[in-house]
């Protein structure tokens, strides 16, 4: 029986199963958000998912920390602090490298902004929220373009069984078809406008 040592490639083992984690736990996020701004949910009587929505959020923001840090580690690349925090520093794989980090940073600001709902006001959180899905696109789209396993069968099957969902949630609430509708407020009739004249 043949075996390898992980030892030289640990690090890079680790960010690769934390970045597929991540994007995983993103994309289910995302779906979650997406169902709980929709009326899909009300529509059928479906449970409150905020706990299991800010759950996943807060594993991803764990996921996205540990698949960066760990490259540090990496024998191959050998990256600087600023080549997995800032954008454009890194020069292997640059474009997609930033992506990813900004990504990331996005993700962890849209996220976190969640406990500051009070000071930054409720209707401006949820308009910076809606961003969270446009961060989202840039990790998936940093997966895709710069991951060792983007090319794998079993990699973008597992990846689209958990990204399609997301996307087609995403087409359907950006269409108008999935927003929540306020009541409209009902005018005052003509007769009533003419009596308080």
């Amino acid at each position: 029986m043949a075996t390898t040592n992980a030892g030289p490639h640990l690090f890079w083992i680790t960010s690769r199963a934390a970045g597929t984690a991540a994007l995983v736990l993103a994309s289910l996020a995302v779906c979650l958000g997406l169902l709980m701004s929709t009326r899909l949910l009300k529509r059928f009587g479906g449970p409150d998912l905020r706990v299991a929505h800010e759950a996943l959020s807060l594993a991803t923001l764990v996921a996205i920390a540990i698949h960066g840090l760990a490259l540090l580690g990496d024998q191959f690349l050998h990256p600087s602090f600023a080549d997995i925090s800032v954008p454009f520093a890194s020069s292997y794989k640059t474009w997609w490298t930033t992506l990813g980090i900004v990504s990331g940073w996005s993700l962890a600001a849209l996220g976190l902004s969640y406990y500051a709902r009070a000071r930054i006001g409720q209707d401006r959180w949820r308009t910076l929220h809606r961003f969270t899905a446009l961060a989202w696109l840039m990790g998936l789209a940093h997966t895709l373009g710069e991951g060792t396993d983007a090319g794998q069968t079993w990699f973008l099957v597992m990846i689209g069984a958990v990204a399609v969902p997301a996307l087609l949630l995403l087409v359907w609430r950006m269409s108008g078809l999935g927003q929540r509708r306020t009541p409209a407020r009902p005018q005052p009739s003509q007769a009533l406008m003419e009596a308080r004249s």
